[in-house]
Protein backbone atom coordinates (compact mmCIF):
# COMPACT_ATOMS: atom_id res chain seq x y z
CA UNK A 1 0.00 0.00 0.00
CA UNK A 2 1.48 3.22 -1.48
CA UNK A 3 0.87 6.70 0.73
CA UNK A 4 -1.53 7.81 -2.43
CA UNK A 5 -3.43 4.57 -1.00
CA UNK A 6 -3.86 6.03 2.42
CA UNK A 7 -4.94 10.15 1.77
CA UNK A 8 -5.75 11.41 4.75
CA UNK A 9 -9.54 12.44 4.57
CA UNK A 10 -11.56 13.23 8.07
CA UNK A 11 -13.45 9.89 8.49
CA UNK A 12 -10.48 7.66 6.67
CA UNK A 13 -10.68 4.79 8.77
CA UNK A 14 -7.58 2.46 9.03
CA UNK A 15 -5.02 0.56 11.08
CA UNK A 16 -1.80 1.28 12.53
CA UNK A 17 -0.20 -1.61 10.58
CA UNK A 18 -1.30 0.51 7.32
CA UNK A 19 -0.16 3.89 8.48
CA UNK A 20 3.16 2.66 9.14
CA UNK A 21 3.40 1.26 5.88
CA UNK A 22 2.19 4.56 3.69
CA UNK A 23 4.09 7.23 6.12
CA UNK A 24 7.41 5.35 7.65
CA UNK A 25 7.98 2.74 9.91
CA UNK A 26 7.77 3.92 13.91
CA UNK A 27 10.61 5.12 16.22
CA UNK A 28 12.33 2.11 17.79
CA UNK A 29 11.50 3.50 21.23
CA UNK A 30 7.64 3.61 20.18
CA UNK A 31 7.95 0.22 18.78
CA UNK A 32 9.16 -1.27 21.87
CA UNK A 33 6.47 0.82 24.03
CA UNK A 34 2.87 0.75 21.56
CA UNK A 35 2.41 3.68 22.78
CA UNK A 36 -0.55 5.96 21.39
CA UNK A 37 1.92 8.77 20.52
CA UNK A 38 3.96 7.47 16.72
CA UNK A 39 6.59 9.25 15.60
CA UNK A 40 7.23 9.01 11.66
CA UNK A 41 10.13 10.86 10.92
CA UNK A 42 10.88 10.58 7.36
CA UNK A 43 7.10 12.12 6.47
CA UNK A 44 7.27 14.43 9.21
CA UNK A 45 4.51 13.34 11.06
CA UNK A 46 3.50 12.32 14.55
CA UNK A 47 0.81 9.64 14.57
CA UNK A 48 -1.67 10.30 17.46
CA UNK A 49 -4.13 7.50 18.57
CA UNK A 50 -6.82 7.64 21.45
CA UNK A 51 -8.57 4.56 22.47
CA UNK A 52 -11.20 5.65 25.73
CA UNK A 53 -11.34 1.63 26.36
CA UNK A 54 -7.67 1.01 26.76
CA UNK A 55 -7.33 4.53 28.83
CA UNK A 56 -10.00 2.99 31.27
CA UNK A 57 -8.13 0.32 31.86
CA UNK A 58 -5.15 2.52 32.61
CA UNK A 59 -7.03 3.91 35.19
CA UNK A 60 -8.10 6.96 33.23
CA UNK A 61 -10.51 8.85 31.14
CA UNK A 62 -10.05 11.95 30.29
CA UNK A 63 -9.44 12.00 26.21
CA UNK A 64 -12.33 13.32 23.87
CA UNK A 65 -13.49 16.67 22.73
CA UNK A 66 -13.56 19.07 25.33
CA UNK A 67 -16.52 22.42 25.32
CA UNK A 68 -13.78 24.12 24.23
CA UNK A 69 -13.40 27.96 24.63
CA UNK A 70 -13.58 31.57 22.83
CA UNK A 71 -10.77 30.20 20.33
CA UNK A 72 -12.39 27.14 19.41
CA UNK A 73 -12.98 23.29 20.02
CA UNK A 74 -10.60 21.51 21.74
CA UNK A 75 -9.33 17.82 22.14
CA UNK A 76 -7.96 16.47 25.29
CA UNK A 77 -5.55 13.92 25.10
CA UNK A 78 -3.96 11.68 27.48
CA UNK A 79 0.07 11.37 27.39
CA UNK A 80 1.61 8.16 28.09
CA UNK A 81 2.70 6.58 30.52
CA UNK A 82 0.29 3.61 31.82
CA UNK A 83 1.87 3.05 35.95
CA UNK A 84 3.84 6.11 37.63
CA UNK A 85 3.38 9.72 37.51
CA UNK A 86 3.84 10.88 33.72
CA UNK A 87 6.80 12.78 32.62
CA UNK A 88 7.01 15.70 29.83
CA UNK A 89 10.04 13.71 28.52
CA UNK A 90 10.04 11.14 25.92
CA UNK A 91 7.30 11.05 23.44
CA UNK A 92 5.26 12.90 25.92
CA UNK A 93 7.69 15.81 25.06
CA UNK A 94 7.91 14.82 21.21
CA UNK A 95 3.76 15.49 21.40
CA UNK A 96 4.51 18.29 23.35
CA UNK A 97 7.52 20.26 20.72
CA UNK A 98 6.07 18.42 17.35
CA UNK A 99 6.09 21.97 15.70
CA UNK A 100 9.64 22.50 17.02
CA UNK A 101 10.50 18.91 15.64
CA UNK A 102 8.61 20.01 12.58
CA UNK A 103 6.40 17.14 13.05
CA UNK A 104 2.56 17.70 11.97
CA UNK A 105 0.49 16.18 14.51
CA UNK A 106 -2.58 14.00 13.20
CA UNK A 107 -5.13 12.35 15.46
CA UNK A 108 -7.14 9.35 14.90
CA UNK A 109 -9.45 7.45 17.35
CA UNK A 110 -10.13 3.84 17.57
CA UNK A 111 -13.39 2.37 15.93
CA UNK A 112 -14.14 -1.10 16.08
CA UNK A 113 -11.61 -4.15 14.59
CA UNK A 114 -10.58 -5.70 11.76
CA UNK A 115 -12.49 -8.60 10.93
CA UNK A 116 -10.41 -10.94 9.95
CA UNK A 117 -7.62 -10.64 12.14
CA UNK A 118 -9.27 -8.56 15.03
CA UNK A 119 -6.29 -5.51 14.50
CA UNK A 120 -7.79 -2.09 16.04
CA UNK A 121 -9.36 0.19 13.33
CA UNK A 122 -8.31 4.11 13.39
CA UNK A 123 -10.57 6.55 12.23
CA UNK A 124 -9.20 9.48 10.70
CA UNK A 125 -9.95 12.56 12.68
CA UNK A 126 -7.69 15.26 11.48
CA UNK A 127 -4.52 17.36 11.93
CA UNK A 128 -4.03 19.28 15.21
CA UNK A 129 -1.69 21.18 16.95
CA UNK A 130 -0.56 21.29 20.54
CA UNK A 131 -2.31 24.42 22.17
CA UNK A 132 0.29 27.24 22.17
CA UNK A 133 -1.23 28.97 25.50
CA UNK A 134 -2.21 25.82 27.70
CA UNK A 135 -0.62 23.15 25.80
CA UNK A 136 -1.77 20.58 28.54
CA UNK A 137 -2.88 20.47 32.38
CA UNK A 138 -2.41 17.77 34.81
CA UNK A 139 -5.01 15.35 36.15
CA UNK A 140 -4.86 12.58 38.86
CA UNK A 141 -6.30 9.42 38.81
CA UNK A 142 -5.26 5.67 40.04
CA UNK A 143 -3.11 3.72 37.47
CA UNK A 144 -3.43 -0.47 37.43
CA UNK A 145 -1.61 -0.97 40.45
CA UNK A 146 -3.94 1.14 42.23
CA UNK A 147 -1.41 4.03 43.12
CA UNK A 148 -2.40 7.96 42.42
CA UNK A 149 -0.84 9.01 40.46
CA UNK A 150 -0.44 12.41 37.45
CA UNK A 151 -1.25 12.50 34.16
CA UNK A 152 -1.11 14.99 31.39
CA UNK A 153 -3.69 15.86 29.47
CA UNK A 154 -2.80 17.79 26.23
CA UNK A 155 -5.16 19.98 24.99
CA UNK A 156 -4.92 19.33 20.87
CA UNK A 157 -6.92 22.14 18.55
CA UNK A 158 -7.60 21.62 15.05
CA UNK A 159 -5.66 23.28 12.38
CA UNK A 160 -8.60 23.55 9.95
CA UNK A 161 -12.25 22.83 11.21
CA UNK A 162 -13.55 22.25 7.74
CA UNK A 163 -10.89 19.56 7.18
CA UNK A 164 -11.93 17.83 11.63
CA UNK A 165 -14.19 14.67 11.68
CA UNK A 166 -15.92 16.24 14.62
CA UNK A 167 -18.28 13.68 16.51
CA UNK A 168 -20.26 13.92 19.69
CA UNK A 169 -19.87 10.59 19.85
CA UNK A 170 -15.93 11.40 20.83
CA UNK A 171 -16.78 13.58 23.04
CA UNK A 172 -15.13 13.75 26.88
CA UNK A 173 -17.06 11.03 28.88
CA UNK A 174 -20.17 13.15 31.40
CA UNK A 175 -19.12 12.13 34.54
CA UNK A 176 -21.86 9.99 36.09
CA UNK A 177 -21.37 11.03 39.86
CA UNK A 178 -19.66 14.01 41.85
CA UNK A 179 -16.92 12.97 43.26
CA UNK A 180 -14.26 15.29 44.78
CA UNK A 181 -10.09 13.44 44.72
CA UNK A 182 -8.43 14.83 47.94
CA UNK A 183 -4.55 15.22 46.41
CA UNK A 184 -2.22 15.44 49.04
CA UNK A 185 1.32 17.34 48.52
CA UNK A 186 3.19 14.07 49.17
CA UNK A 187 1.51 13.02 46.10
CA UNK A 188 2.52 16.24 44.21
CA UNK A 189 6.20 16.40 45.73
CA UNK A 190 6.79 12.53 44.20
CA UNK A 191 5.63 13.82 40.70
CA UNK A 192 8.00 16.78 40.64
CA UNK A 193 10.97 13.96 41.74
CA UNK A 194 9.89 12.17 38.91
CA UNK A 195 11.52 14.52 36.28
CA UNK A 196 8.54 16.71 35.06
CA UNK A 197 7.97 20.47 35.69
CA UNK A 198 4.75 21.95 37.02
CA UNK A 199 1.98 22.64 34.68
CA UNK A 200 2.20 26.55 35.61
CA UNK A 201 6.26 26.62 35.30
CA UNK A 202 6.77 24.98 32.42
CA UNK A 203 8.16 27.04 29.84
CA UNK A 204 6.34 25.84 26.41
CA UNK A 205 7.89 26.98 23.23
CA UNK A 206 6.45 26.41 20.11
CA UNK A 207 7.40 27.19 16.41
CA UNK A 208 3.95 29.25 16.32
CA UNK A 209 4.26 32.74 14.79
CA UNK A 210 1.03 33.65 17.15
CA UNK A 211 -0.31 36.88 18.51
CA UNK A 212 1.38 38.58 21.34
CA UNK A 213 -2.04 37.56 23.14
CA UNK A 214 -0.94 34.22 23.07
CA UNK A 215 2.05 34.96 24.68
CA UNK A 216 1.24 37.15 27.15
CA UNK A 217 -1.27 33.87 28.23
CA UNK A 218 2.07 32.21 28.37
CA UNK A 219 3.57 34.74 30.45
CA UNK A 220 0.71 35.10 33.18
CA UNK A 221 0.51 30.97 33.62
CA UNK A 222 3.91 30.49 34.31
CA UNK A 223 3.58 33.99 36.76
CA UNK A 224 0.56 32.42 38.40
CA UNK A 225 2.50 29.21 39.00
CA UNK A 226 5.75 30.69 40.74
CA UNK A 227 3.41 32.46 42.58
CA UNK A 228 1.90 29.24 43.68
CA UNK A 229 4.92 28.23 44.43
CA UNK A 230 6.46 30.86 46.22
CA UNK A 231 3.31 30.77 48.69
CA UNK A 232 3.60 26.85 49.31
CA UNK A 233 6.83 27.46 50.61
CA UNK A 234 5.59 30.37 52.63
CA UNK A 235 3.18 27.74 54.01
CA UNK A 236 5.58 24.79 54.39
CA UNK A 237 7.97 27.29 55.97
CA UNK A 238 4.99 27.96 58.76
CA UNK A 239 4.28 24.18 59.43
CA UNK A 240 1.29 24.41 57.04
CA UNK A 241 -0.47 21.33 55.69
CA UNK A 242 -1.81 21.85 52.08
CA UNK A 243 -3.45 19.82 49.12
CA UNK A 244 -6.14 20.22 46.07
CA UNK A 245 -8.68 18.78 45.27
CA UNK A 246 -9.61 17.15 41.89
CA UNK A 247 -13.45 17.82 41.82
CA UNK A 248 -15.65 15.86 39.30
CA UNK A 249 -19.27 17.45 38.66
CA UNK A 250 -22.14 14.74 37.58
CA UNK A 251 -23.94 15.50 34.60
CA UNK A 252 -20.42 17.42 33.33
CA UNK A 253 -17.14 16.62 31.57
CA UNK A 254 -13.52 17.33 32.52
CA UNK A 255 -12.78 18.32 36.25
CA UNK A 256 -11.88 21.24 38.27
CA UNK A 257 -8.76 22.32 40.01
CA UNK A 258 -8.52 24.94 42.82
CA UNK A 259 -4.85 26.20 43.27
CA UNK A 260 -4.24 25.08 46.67
CA UNK A 261 -6.43 24.10 50.07
CA UNK A 262 -4.50 24.69 53.36
CA UNK A 263 -5.62 21.92 55.22
CA UNK A 264 -3.87 23.17 58.64
CA UNK A 265 -6.48 26.68 59.05
CA UNK A 266 -8.64 25.44 55.97
CA UNK A 267 -8.55 28.04 53.35
CA UNK A 268 -9.19 27.27 49.95
CA UNK A 269 -7.00 29.44 48.02
CA UNK A 270 -7.07 30.28 43.94
CA UNK A 271 -4.28 32.56 42.72
CA UNK A 272 -4.16 34.89 39.44
CA UNK A 273 -1.20 35.93 37.83
CA UNK A 274 -2.14 39.11 36.74
CA UNK A 275 -4.23 41.64 39.73
CA UNK A 276 -6.54 43.44 37.55
CA UNK A 277 -10.21 43.57 38.47
CA UNK A 278 -11.49 41.40 35.87
CA UNK A 279 -8.67 38.30 37.35
CA UNK A 280 -10.07 38.71 41.31
CA UNK A 281 -13.51 38.95 39.64
CA UNK A 282 -13.30 35.17 38.12
CA UNK A 283 -11.09 34.23 41.42
CA UNK A 284 -14.16 34.87 43.39
CA UNK A 285 -16.56 32.81 40.93
CA UNK A 286 -13.94 30.12 40.76
CA UNK A 287 -13.57 29.87 44.65
CA UNK A 288 -17.72 29.91 45.37
CA UNK A 289 -17.84 27.44 42.62
CA UNK A 290 -14.90 25.39 44.41
CA UNK A 291 -16.39 25.54 47.82
CA UNK A 292 -20.01 23.59 46.66
CA UNK A 293 -17.56 20.95 46.32
CA UNK A 294 -15.38 20.65 49.11
CA UNK A 295 -16.48 19.03 52.83
CA UNK A 296 -17.19 21.12 55.95
CA UNK A 297 -17.81 23.95 53.55
CA UNK A 298 -19.78 25.88 56.46
CA UNK A 299 -16.42 27.09 58.42
CA UNK A 300 -14.49 27.04 54.88
CA UNK A 301 -12.29 30.16 54.49
CA UNK A 302 -11.73 31.70 50.70
CA UNK A 303 -9.10 33.65 49.67
CA UNK A 304 -7.60 35.04 46.55
CA UNK A 305 -3.58 35.24 46.27
CA UNK A 306 -2.45 37.85 44.13
CA UNK A 307 1.32 39.33 42.83
CA UNK A 308 0.45 42.47 43.84
CA UNK A 309 -2.11 44.28 46.23
CA UNK A 310 -5.43 45.32 43.86
CA UNK A 311 -7.10 48.66 43.59
CA UNK A 312 -8.86 49.70 47.15
CA UNK A 313 -12.11 49.67 45.82
CA UNK A 314 -11.48 45.71 44.60
CA UNK A 315 -10.00 45.20 47.91
CA UNK A 316 -13.61 46.59 49.04
CA UNK A 317 -15.02 44.12 47.07
CA UNK A 318 -13.33 41.00 48.60
CA UNK A 319 -14.15 42.17 51.39
CA UNK A 320 -17.75 42.66 50.68
CA UNK A 321 -17.82 39.07 49.64
CA UNK A 322 -16.07 37.63 52.71
CA UNK A 323 -13.45 36.68 50.67
CA UNK A 324 -9.70 37.26 51.83
CA UNK A 325 -6.76 38.66 50.28
CA UNK A 326 -3.46 37.86 50.37
CA UNK A 327 -0.80 39.30 48.14
CA UNK A 328 3.20 38.70 47.77
CA UNK A 329 5.56 41.27 48.73
CA UNK A 330 8.99 42.06 48.79
CA UNK A 331 9.82 40.21 52.31
CA UNK A 332 6.68 37.50 52.02
CA UNK A 333 2.87 37.54 51.84
CA UNK A 334 0.74 40.57 53.40
CA UNK A 335 -2.84 39.28 54.67
CA UNK A 336 -1.14 36.16 55.78
CA UNK A 337 -2.13 34.76 58.33
CA UNK A 338 -5.48 35.30 57.42
CA UNK A 339 -7.24 37.54 60.20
Amino acid sequence: MTSVDLELKPGLVTTRAALAVAYGRPDAEERASQSGIVPCRSSKKLLVFSDPQKSKEHGYNFDGWTEGDNQGPVFDYTGTGPTGHQVLTGLNGTLLNHEVQELDLHVFISDGYVKSGGAKLQRYVGQMRVDSSVPFTERWDYDTKGTLRRVYVFRLRPVDLDQTDMRESDAVQIAKKDDVLAVPKEAVKEAAKAGAKSKKTEKHTTGQTTANITGGERTVIRREGQLVTAFEEHLEEAGNVFSTFQITVEGERGTLTPDLYDETDHVLYEAKGLTTRENVRMAIGQLLDYRRHVDNNETLRLAVLLPTAPTPDVQGLLADQKIALVYQTDDGFAGWPLA
